[in-house]
């Protein structure tokens, strides 16, 4: 099974290796994702509703699909050597003028280019070029060259999906059924390149780089997040004064933001890259892979995004000078997005403490169970009022997570630290010898 599986490696592409790192051009192609990113958010900025929510979602998920080709890729070589790097920079190119196109991706508008063409044609373009560098890897084996024409198969026929639900007709059906045949074909099109994604069988050749890439994608849509709090407002645009009720719903926005960041990054990261490293069968390691990261990892990035967005149009309503103090009741959808995506991150974190560490933490369990009886009565409360009440939720997992869940976190980070000391050291006395 080995010399079948057997690849001939080339100065152009090399092989990635099981103690390898996140890359620096890694990270320069992970920027075009910020915008990306704050471009899904766009998308509903000015109108929030559920069919446009609902949107922000599949444009998302095929986004991830992009993302999630590029971890991939740079698990099984070296993104920073040979031949590749003019490779990523295309594909990055491509990002870019998709991540352009989201805005319009749904809707033709009457002068300029179609979006929902150009979406579909960067779309093809970024996942072929993917899928082509493992083409390239695998052309000098058979069995892995038949499994690389099955790779194939998934974006071109999602990105078929993708161009008939750009042609549909715009009088083929009337209103609202010509919208549901459009969101029909852009899920059928996410359900081909998911479904296809359960039968990958791939290989994690490091499990520190797979767990360290999709860490800080979170990161970046925690950033993101930032950036839309930052742009909420407005204030230079509009000539609008800078206010408090502006102050303390940014100050309580990055708090609960911060908690976020503390609830996945403080311990249950490192347990999950340890629990990925300790599993040392092949097929155990790309389901824990699969299902840990490339699945899992989605809803927390939505999550994200959505808390993202509905504060960002709380600050915006805030800094109207004909807004009251604290602002005026959430709109459903609005206190929706608010708490839901804050729900979703924290349910995100219970099943990935589930499936990695094995560990339930009823701390989150508990945050969940006392924000979903909150979203009726959000939409009732003034805009700044439900954020602060939605932030004393956070602030209160934050506290019993630290203190019930001490011993093991302690245990975590003490064996990270020590991990990380053994590695400086190596590679202290390895500059001290070579350079």
């Amino acid at each position: 099974m080995e010399r079948e599986n057997r690849i001939r490696w080339s100065p152009a592409v090399q092989p990635g290796a099981p103690g390898s790192r996140t890359t620096r051009l890694e990270l320069f192609y992970d920027l075009v994702f910020v915008f990306a990113f704050l471009n899904v958010t766009e998308l509903a900025a000015a109108d929030l509703s559920l069919p446009v929510l609902l949107r922000c979602l599949l444009a998302l998920a095929l986004l991830w699909w992009c993302w999630v080709g590029f971890a991939a890729l740079g698990n099984v070589i070296r993104v920073d050597q040979g031949s590749v790097p003019l490779v990523g920079f295309v594909t990055t190119a491509a990002v870019f003028v998709l991540a352009l196109s989201i805005p319009s991706a749904f809707v033709e508008v009457p002068e300029g280019l179609a979006g929902p063409l150009v979406f579909a044609a960067c779309y093809f373009l970024v996942r072929v070029l993917q899928v082509g560098v493992f083409g390239w890897v695998a052309r000098s084996n058979p069995k892995l060259r038949r499994r690389w024409l099955l790779l194939l198969a998934p974006p071109v026929t999602a990105t078929a999906l993708l161009v008939a639900a750009a042609l549909v007709p715009q009088h083929l059906v009337e209103g609202d059924a010509e919208r549901l045949l459009r969101l029909t074909l852009w899920i059928a099109a996410i359900g081909v390149e998911y479904g296809a994604g359960l039968g990958v069988r791939g290989t994690v050749t490091s499990a520190a780089h797979w767990a360290e890439r999709y860490g800080l994608i979170v990161l970046i849509a925690l950033g993101e997040s930032i950036i839309s709090l930052g742009l909420g407002p407005n204030l230079a645009a509009d000539s609008l004064p800078l206010t408090a009720p502006v102050v303390m719903a940014a100050v309580v926005g990055i708090a609960v933001i911060a908690v976020l960041w503390w609830a996945y990054f403080d311990s249950l990261a490192v347990g999950m890259e340890h629990a990925l490293y300790r599993t040392r069968d092949p097929d155990a390691r790309r389901m824990l892979a699969r299902y840990a990261y490339t699945y899992l990892h989605l809803p927390l990035v939505a999550g994200i995004i959505l808390f993202a967005l509905a504060l960002k149009r709380l600050l915006h309503d805030l800094a109207d000078p004909r807004t009251p103090a604290w602002g005026l009741p959430l709109p459903v959808i609005e206190a929706l997005s608010l708490y839901g995506g804050v729900i979703i991150f924290l349910v995100t974190l219970i099943a990935l403490g589930a499936v990695a560490p094995r560990k339930l933490r009823w701390p989150p369990v508990t945050a969940v169970a006392l924000l979903l009886p909150l979203i009726p009565l959000s939409h009732r409360l003034p805009g700044l009022l439900a954020l602060v009440l939605l932030s004393a939720v956070c602030l209160l997992l934050l506290i019993v997570q630290y203190v019930v869940d001490a011993p093991h976190r302690h245990q975590i980070r003490g064996t990270a630290l020590r991990e990380q000391l053994a590695i400086e050291a190596k590679q202290d006395e390895w500059r001290g010898r070579n350079l």
